[in-house]
């Protein structure tokens, strides 16, 4: 039989703390709105615009909306598993009480992928607008081999490695100071990107949206699956149960604010960077938005500011999702499935302080050599897994705890989840064999690690609550 942890007991638990210091609870709704855009907002719609419309031309505002629509019916399941069960560890935690422990390991070791990479590739995107800031203000760049990795012809990303210290430092400092600073570059990158929507919608032609559809239906399924990434980080929001005022209610509020403010935005912002240049010079282009601007206003003052704005919203998803996944580890690690160190709170700053610095040390090395073009559909991928045993979740709870306390519930169950399920497996699908091989040889180790590691060490085996009598000893303890 799994191991199924109750959530009652994840509640009960999450309030414990080894040393002695919990997460202390700062954060309000605006502050998890802000966080969850800052979490979305960034690399997928300043970077990877460019890589979308190269697959699927101005159809590309159908590949978001497509992508919004896998994100919904996942974001309805988040919504309503983060208000029953409001603990840092997100679609661990809840596929922990859904589905059993091995299946939430696997969840935790996707989620190291999904974070990992997004932070590395994110701070990779993040070099990209540094050097157009540069160049805006001063005519100069960084050195090549001084902003890129040996896998894109230089020799050590140095302002990736720095963009992810900056993050590291600020959270350690304490969740308060990372909430501002978050709410604050939200707050920026928003106006930047609708500054960007009237000078781009200022030069629209009708014209520049013909063809629509360049490669047809196959088209808008490939653009809908790079797209897809600009839509990773919603789920983050839910890593914040702990430190959030009023989880229960503020947490769904927040993933359905996030998800309606941010697909409107990327369809806006794809519509009108299209219709002003055409799609052909929106594609493959490195800091489209700027290049955008600079030919609409024959200026590169205007680029200088869609660059400023870039790099203020791309430092935001480097910490939110870097607050993430220290959030998620420390999750697991108090269930004993990794290294006691991550679950480790600091009774000055109450921040898990060595996980922190041990995320940042560990993800600054892709960032800084690795060329990651090559795994980024197996971030995908991942990603999509998480979001269907998410769906899955919903349902198995529903059924076995049909008396959970449940400040927002799925509209149209079952329907929604297992409409988020098909449309998972849909993206999934279309990242092709070669990603689906890569991914089993991945879920195979992660077995491996949890059989030889986790199964051994698990605390829920270990204190044997299984039993009714256990379980309320615990929850009374807790």
């Amino acid at each position: 039989m799994p191991r199924i942890k109750s959530p009652h007991l994840l509640v009960a638990e999450s309030g414990a703390d080894r040393e002695g210091h919990g997460l202390r609870r700062t954060m309000g709704l605006f502050q998890l709105i802000c966080f969850g855009i800052g979490a979305i907002v960034g690399t997928g719609i300043f970077v990877g615009l460019s890589d979308s419309v190269a697959q699927a031309g101005p159809a590309v505002v159908v590949s978001f909306v497509l992508a919004a629509v896998t994100c919904v019916f996942t974001a309805l399941s988040f919504a309503e598993l983060g208000g029953a069960i409001p603990v840092s560890g997100s679609s661990y935690s809840f596929a922990y009480a859904g589905l059993g422990e091995s299946t939430a390991f696997l969840v935790g070791w996707c989620l190291l992928l999904e974070y990992g990479i997004s932070i590395s590739a994110v701070a990779v995107g993040w070099s990209q607008y540094v050097n157009e800031l540069l160049h805006s203000l001063t005519g100069l760049q960084l050195p090549h081999d001084l902003s890129a990795g040996p896998g894109d012809g230089g020799i050590v990303n140095l302002p990736a490695v720095i963009v992810i210290a900056m993050a590291a430092v600020l959270l350690v400092r304490g969740v308060r100071e990372s909430a501002r600073a978050t709410a604050a570059m939200a707050a920026v990158k928003l106006v930047v990107l609708v500054a960007f929507c009237a000078i781009g919608f200022s030069a629209f032609k009708d014209g520049n949206l013909v063809p629509f559809s360049p490669a047809g239906l196959g088209g808008i399924g490939a653009g809908t699956t790079a797209a897809f990434f600009s839509y990773i980080g919603f789920d983050a929001i839910t890593t914040a149960g702990e430190e959030a005022k009023n989880p229960r209610r503020d947490i769904p509020v927040a993933i359905l604010v996030c998800m309606g403010v941010v697909t409107l935005l990327y369809c806006a912002v794809a519509l009108a960077a299209i219709g002003a240049i055409g799609g052909g010079q929106v594609a493959g282009r490195p800091a489209a938005l700027s290049y955008v601007v600079n030919q609409v206003t024959g200026s590169t003052v205007g680029g200088g500011v869609i660059a400023f704005g870039a790099v203020v919203a791309i430092a935001s998803v480097v910490l939110a999702v870097m607050y993430g996944q220290t959030r998620i580890l420390m999750s697991m690690s108090r269930d004993g499935l990794i290294p006691r160190v991550f679950e480790k709170v600091s009774p000055r700053t109450a921040t898990p302080v060595a996980g922190t610095l041990i995320v940042a040390a560990v993800f600054a090395l892709p960032a800084a050599f690795a060329s990651l073009d090559a795994v980024m559909n197996l971030c995908t991928i991942g990603t999509l897994a998480i979001m269907a045993v998410v769906n899955i979740a919903v349902i198995a709870l529903r059924r076995r705890e049909p008396s959970l306390a449940r400040t927002f519930r799925v509209p149209l169950y079952p329907v929604a989840p297992l409409l988020g399920v098909g449309f998972c497996l849909y993206l999934m699908y279309e990242t092709g064999w070669t990603t689906w091989l890569q991914f089993a040889v991945f879920l195979a180790v992660g077995l491996l690690v949890y059989v030889g590691y986790g199964r051994r060490n698990s605390r829920l085996a270990a204190s044997a609550v299984a039993t009714p009598d256990a379980t309320d000893a615990v929850l009374q303890e807790a």
